[in-house]
């Protein structure tokens, strides 16, 4: 029997399953570093460095080529099956957890470098040099290819970080159980002791793929102070909400989105400001992001509101209120309002199909700690949001905080304006946050409100409190700062630069 074709689809197992492994680690550090450029960076780096050293240490092995194999193999599903939950648990309970992250990927690198140049001195008895050379490296380059659309469209989604990675561990282990058979005239001696030790691979790795969500919960009770309520991983982000003593908090990617406990301080803020400044009464209104509805429950106060449309990329996140009730009661069932449209959508691909203008925006999308945010901060983004409001409109951004993120700030405003508005920059303090900074603009020169509305039953937000928002202190003044362009996302730059000293 021919048993080359499939020593080549092993080949493309440990292809997929090692730039799976890399892409776990990858996104599990920006998940509890929020340094996602720097470390995917960092990471693909060491990883491919490693398969290099690996590749140059697999000149070392001269013997029992085929059992070296199948022990790599084993290796790799126990270290890479593990990776994931090695790492979750050890963040919240070293402080050398970098120390940890990179050694983990070089182990992986290394050892998914062995593995290959092993695979081809295998096979070299049965292919000439030039046909070897080309089918392996074809075969690794598919893995890579099935890995990278597997990962964010599947695995991640329907699996989770962690039971991803254990079950890729199994994957490992699988092949390994398999090649004590496929290559068993190769393996000199016993095979036994190898299909014992993978078959207890496999059971330790499945026991884990049970406990996965235990877990999980296990490692995230130690990255948050409070009590998790309620978890879910979709397509785009990780969904967290804790409860403590003064309510439930939101979580997206380990990064607090409001707290309920004084969240109507940012979302009073947030919108009243552009309401007001709009002068007419404003009937069409536009949410980019804001998917928790809390913006919503600002906006559906005014009468004059005959539509507000509501584009956020994840359904998960606008369908949260009718599978957390709480929520549901924090923004007064604003996604049950027969004025509210939902589009699920990439907010700045939908800004490019032609829509009746709109009299107010209200932009309220996570800060920008990688490029797929960044690129909703960028000139490009804000001159699409010009081209679907009326000539009389008034949008208001969030912008981070302008005391701890201060070049950040400055960036998105001076971005803002380069993309043809006239803004007013302004901040209020958040409990949960501290100081924090938002943008109102509008495209011609304006005067920013100073009267609050009347009637709204407003906790926060009064006359005094809205004239006192446009008042920079010396701390918060500008500073000299790069505009933002799909090109550059100077922005992510910054926006890490400053966050990191706060970790």
């Amino acid at each position: 029997m021919n048993r080359t074709p499939l020593v080549f689809l092993n080949v493309l197992v440990i292809a997929t399953c090692g730039l799976v492994y890399e892409l776990l680690a990858g996104t599990l550090a920006s998940y509890v570093l929020g340094d996602s450029v720097t470390q995917f960076s960092l990471i693909i780096g060491i990883y491919l460095f490693a398969m290099g050293v690996g590749s140059w240490l697999s000149r070392f092995v001269d013997k029992a080529l085929a059992r070296r194999f199948i022990e790599v193999e084993l290796a790799v599903a126990v270290l890479g099956g593990t990776s994931a939950p090695l790492l979750f648990l050890s963040f919240a309970r070293v402080s050398y957890f970098y120390l940890i992250l990179y050694v983990v990927v070089f182990a992986i690198g290394a050892l998914v470098g062995l593995e290959i140049p092993l695979l081809m001195r295998i096979l070299k008895d049965n292919l000439d040099f030039k046909e070897l050379v080309s089918r392996v490296l074809a075969f690794d380059y598919i893995g890579a290819l099935v890995a990278s659309l597997l990962f964010p469209v599947l695995l991640v989604p329907r699996l989770g970080l962690v039971r991803t990675s254990l079950v890729f561990g199994m994957l490992n282990a699988s092949v390994a159980l398999w090649g004590t058979w496929l290559m068993q005239p190769l393996i000199k001696g016993s095979v036994t002791a190898l299909r014992v030790k993978a078959v207890i691979v496999l059971a330790l790795l499945l026991v884990g793929v049970i406990k996965a969500d235990r877990l999980t919960t296990l490692a995230e009770d130690q990255l948050f102070a409070d009590e998790i309520i309620y978890a879910r991983t979709t397509p785009y982000q990780r969904i967290v909400i804790t409860r403590g003593r003064a309510g439930f908090q939101l979580f997206l990617n380990g990064n607090l989105q409001f707290s309920s406990a004084d969240e109507y301080r940012y979302h009073e803020a947030l919108v009243h400001p552009a309401m007001m400044a709009r002068g007419a009464e404003p009937r069409r209104v536009l949410v980019l992001g804001g998917g928790d509805g809390l913006a919503l429950r600002e906006i559906l106060k005014y009468t004059s509101v005959q539509s507000v449309t509501l584009v956020d990329v994840d359904p998960n996140m606008t369908q949260l209120s009718s599978r957390f009730p709480p929520l549901a009661e924090l923004n007064r069932h604003s996604f049950e309002d027969p004025r509210v449209h939902v589009i699920n959508r990439d907010a700045m691909i939908w800004l490019e199909e032609k829509v009746e203008p709109f009299d107010v925006a209200i932009v309220d999308f996570p800060d920008p700690n990688n490029f797929a945010l960044g690129k909703l901060y960028t000139t490009r983004f804000y001159r699409l949001l010009k081209e679907r409001l009326t000539p009389d409109a008034a949008v208001s951004i969030q912008c981070t905080s302008p005391l701890f993120a201060r070049t950040s700030y400055w960036c998105i405003v001076r971005t803002i304006e380069a993309a043809g508005f006239q803004v007013s920059p302004y901040q209020t303090a958040v409990p949960s946050f501290g100081i924090w900074g938002y943008a109102l603009a509008r495209l011609a020169p304006f005067t920013p409100p100073t009267h609050a509305p009347q009637n709204l039953g407003l906790r926060f937000l009064d006359d005094a409190a809205m004239a006192s928002l446009f008042i920079l202190p010396a701390d918060l003044a500008p500073v000299p700062v790069e505009i933002n362009r799909l090109d550059n996302q100077t922005l992510v730059r910054y926006y890490e630069g400053e966050w990191r000293k706060y970790e």
